[in-house]
């Protein structure tokens, strides 16, 4: 599928160049006409890969007559603990090539391969949505969960299956307040203490207020409150029609409110608001806890066929929390107290991308 009109009728090749600074508004405003595009191709995650998370960027362009014909952001992930990777994109759920024509699409892969063999990484991952790849090796872990809503509030919350919509009632009824205009340190109050309890590790605040910084009102962050104190946040990305609430939590005692239900449907209220038909849950993998949460929202999976172009790895990586090896680490990051969490998490989080 190609994203916009064939340029293949043009006798010049196109040329693979890297992003140089002044580039960045011709490379978002493809971004932003690109059909395959997705809002973590956009431009302003490299400042923050590069100087929030200190890891190497290289964004790639395809140009053609003096216009951008494909993108292909890469980060370089250098980690002790996890290998030598180059990937597209990490602490993204999406990535991969976009590009208007199948020579541009190829140019920039083989540009990465070559990439990928100058820098001698492990390996080379690239986040498709779809198989694009289909001789390298693919990782069939993750699916994402997206769905179109419509412009009313009472068709959209009939869809959501009975038994979720029930628990949707039961945070109205316990009286639970949303409001999208949270703040960043209310935010990582409740996020820092739910990924705890997930045994996972958070990264630094300073993250995520350079992503609220740099994405400016396409980053809306929406906290839940109980009796006047916050018991679930989410951040959640804006793209064309799209909506992502993409890091989200509760903390404990926000479970008996059904916080996390209440907060996503608040979501999805406000989304329908501000013009969005595409409410995308994000990716989980298969048969997890957050897999069942969003099929009993009437999600369906869709496979998520990350490629991956081996180099010095001799098989596809497996740095998930599903692989077993990392169990005892998950239990013992869930004892931690918090602060301690929030001390340690930033220096580990950041190479998990």
């Amino acid at each position: 599928m190609l994203d916009r009109a064939d340029d293949s009728h043009s006798a010049n090749p196109c040329v693979v160049k890297r992003l140089e600074r002044g580039d960045e508004q011709r490379w978002d405003a493809f971004v932003g006409g690109a059909s395959r595009a997705t809002f973590f191709h956009r431009v302003a995650w490299r400042g923050i890969l590069e100087q929030v998370l200190g890891h190497r960027c290289h964004y790639l362009y395809a140009e053609r007559d003096g216009a951008i014909t494909g993108v292909l952001p890469l980060t370089e992930m250098r980690s002790r603990l996890f290998g030598h990777a180059l990937i597209s994109t990490p602490f993204c759920v999406y990535g991969g090539v976009v590009a208007d024509d199948p020579d541009s699409e190829a140019q920039l892969t083989e540009a990465a391969g070559a990439l990928a063999d100058e820098l001698r990484v492990d390996y080379l991952e690239l986040r498709d949505r779809e198989l694009r790849h289909p001789a390298w090796p693919v990782k069939d872990l993750y699916v994402s969960f997206r769905k179109a809503i419509c412009a009313d509030h009472d068709t959209n919350l009939k869809a959501i299956p009975r038994k979720q919509r029930a628990m949707v009632r039961k945070g109205v009824g316990a009286g639970l307040q949303a409001r999208h205009d949270g703040s960043i340190a209310e935010f990582y109050r409740v996020y820092a203490e739910s990924v705890r309890n997930l045994g996972t590790p958070v990264l630094s605040r300073n993250y995520y207020a350079s992503l609220q910084q740099a994405f400016g009102q396409d980053c809306e962050v929406t906290v839940v409150t109980h009796q006047g104190q916050p018991v679930a946040a989410v951040m959640s990305f804006y793209f064309r029609d799209e909506v992502h609430p993409y890091y989200g939590g509760s903390v404990a005692r926000g479970r008996d409110l059904a916080a996390n239900d209440f907060m996503y449907w608040a979501v999805m209220q406000r989304a329908v608001e501000r013009g969005a038909r595409l409410f995308d849950y994000g990716r989980s993998k298969r048969d997890s806890g957050s897999y069942h949460f969003k099929k009993h929202w009437g999600f369906e999976p869709q496979p998520l066929p990350y490629a991956y172009y081996l180099v010095r790895a001799g098989t596809v990586p497996n740095i998930s929390p599903a692989n077993s090896k990392y169990g005892l680490f998950i239990e013992a990051w869930k004892r931690l107290p918090l602060p301690v969490s929030r001390a340690l998490g930033p220096w580990l989080a950041r190479d998990l991308g």
